[in-house]
C-alpha cells in the first residue's frame, strides 16, 4: 500500500518535478492523472480541507477557462467554484500531494520536500537544470 498520492498532470513541468522528487526518496506513489480521473466532490472538498486552503487557492487560472467563465468574480460561492472544478478538472491546480505528514499543493515543487516522510536519496535537479538536492541528499541553498 502506497502512503503517498499525487494528483498529477504529466504535461506540467512542476508536476513532473514533484513526482521525481517523491521517487528520489525510493517511494513509488499512487499517481492519479486527475484530468483523466478527476476526484469526486467529496474527495476534492476533503483535499482542500486537509490543505487548510481556501477553494480559490486551489483554482488554477493559467491555461484554463477561468477567464471565460468569469471565475475571478467574487459572486461565486465555494460550492459553485467546486462545481466548476468538477466540470472542468483543468481548473484544479496541481500537483496536490497527500502523504502521512500532510496534504499540500506543491507549487513550487520544493514544497513537497516539507511533507515527504523519507529523505532524498541523491542529487536532484529540476527539468530546467535548477539544482534542488545535492549529492548528499540535502537541499541546495538558494542564492
Amino acid at each position: 500500500m502506497n502512503d503517498i498520492t499525487i494528483y498529477h498532470n504529466p504535461a506540467c513541468g512542476t508536476s513532473r518535478n514533484v513526482l521525481a522528487l517523491i521517487r528520489n526518496t525510493g517511494e513509488e506513489p499512487t499517481v492519479i492523472e486527475y484530468l483523466k480521473n478527476p476526484p469526486d466532490r467529496a474527495t476534492l472538498k476533503q483535499l482542500i480541507a486537509d490543505m487548510d486552503a481556501l477553494v480559490r487557492d486551489v483554482l488554477r487560472q493559467k491555461g484554463t477557462p477561468f477567464d471565460e467563465l468569469g471565475l475571478g468574480d467574487a459572486k461565486w460561492t465555494d460550492e459553485q467554484l467546486i462545481a466548476f472544478m468538477l466540470q472542468h478538472p483543468i481548473l484544479i491546480n496541481r500537483p496536490i500531494v497527500v502523504t502521512p505528514l500532510a496534504t499540500r499543493l506543491c507549487r513550487p515543487s520544493e514544497v513537497v520536500l516539507d511533507i515527504l516522510p523519507r529523505p532524498q536519496l541523491g542529487a536532484f535537479s529540476k527539468e530546467d537544470g535548477e539544482a534542488v538536492i545535492d549529492a548528499k541528499g540535502q537541499r541546495v541553498a538558494k542564492p
